[in-house]
């Protein structure tokens, strides 16, 4: 059994979930303490519980802890099948975690699996629905699997009640890539998306991002859409010769529309000056698959937190080392398994 301090490194759920993916993949129980003690309300939230909860069922294991609260967990998995799963956060919390916990098993799974999830598709402090539709799961196909993900209802905090629904075709084993050059920028898409609130909320962060960035007016849309609560998600897609990278910024109560959109900016304007391919969140959720598929490599931004955590955790389940280079600030080059040879000793 493999012991994992909750605590360790970002000390949040993704150590938990990280934990729990592997522990499915490599077929070996764990223990995880000290789930999130370090947060406001520490231990299992809904969303953590729900995704422990479908990895058990995804692998036929036993779970031992799995209640709201609870800041140690067991998870004893069995052989992973791939099926029809369907499951539901209850509450907001975001499906897209949930999915980050389950997916990695079931793209090299015996066979194809469909996957409903209810709960939040567009939460704040996760990756919402176009970063995973529109960024990171076109690069997982691009390691074998194939996936489908469709957005049948969305769900803003804190009401939730959005679903996704997603097809996967397993892969025997997956490949691992490298992307270094992110090639000429064909197209940007500026988009406001509004449930449920006046449309001057949207063409404020337009008009915002129009004036600070300069780029032509047809990529630029405003979309109305149902949902059980309100909520306001801008997204900056920059579709490139390589990859799309999405870059997303979240309205609440109090907070201006031009400021969410200039901090939504700031974020693009930062990766494009870089001159890198993968953005800073990408960097984080391509870690654990790379790592899963042997080898691969990426330039990127200075690595996040989440993301030496992320690689700390890895060392913990697989014998794949990761050599991580700050080439010319702030490009910052990550070499995993087969291809982890440190520039800087070369």
């Amino acid at each position: 059994m493999i012991e994992i301090d909750g605590s360790a490194g970002e000390g949040g759920g993704q150590v938990l979930r990280s934990a729990v993916a592997l522990s499915m993949v490599r077929g070996v129980p764990i223990r995880v303490r000290n789930i999130r003690v370090n947060r406001p309300r520490p231990g299992l939230r809904r969303q953590h519980l729900t995704a422990v909860q479908a990895a058990a069922a995804i692998s036929g294991g036993r779970l031992d802890g799995a209640a709201l609260g609870s800041t140690e967990l067991e998870l004893e998995p069995g052989p992973v099948a791939g099926g029809d799963y369907r499951f539901a956060v209850g509450t907001a919390g975001s499906t897209t975690l949930v999915l980050q916990t389950v997916l990695p098993a079931l793209l090299t799974a015996p066979s194809p699996s469909s996957l409903v999830l209810e709960g939040g598709t567009h939460n704040p402090m996760a990756p919402p629905f176009p970063f995973l539709a529109r960024t990171f799961l076109p690069l997982i196909e691009r390691m074998g699997p194939r996936v489908t993900a469709t957005l049948e209802r969305p769900g803003f905090h804190p009401a939730g009640g959005g679903r996704i629904r997603l097809e996967i075709e397993p892969c025997e084993r997956l490949r691992g890539f490298e992307l270094h050059e992110r090639g000429k920028v064909r197209a940007r898409r500026v988009t406001a998306l509004l449930a449920h609130l006046p449309r001057h909320i949207g063409e404020r962060e337009l008009r915002l991002v129009q004036k600070k960035s300069g780029w032509p007016s047809s990529g630029f849309s405003l979309e109305e859409i149902d949902s059980d609560g309100p909520g306001n998600l801008l997204t900056i897609e920059l579709e490139s010769e390589a990859l799309t990278e999405t870059f997303t910024g979240f309205g609440r109560p109090r907070l201006r529309a031009e400021v969410v959109a200039q901090r939504t900016f700031q974020q693009a304007r930062r990766y494009l000056k870089a001159g890198v391919p993968v953005g800073e969140h990408l960097a984080d959720q391509l870690l654990l698959p790379l790592a899963l598929a042997g080898g691969g490599a990426f330039t990127t931004l200075p690595l996040s937190r989440h993301a030496t955590t992320q690689i700390d955790l890895l060392g913990r389940f697989l014998d794949v080392p990761i050599v991580v280079d700050q080439v010319a600030p702030p490009r910052t080059v990550v070499r995993i398994g087969r291809h982890a040879k440190s520039l800087t000793s070369s």
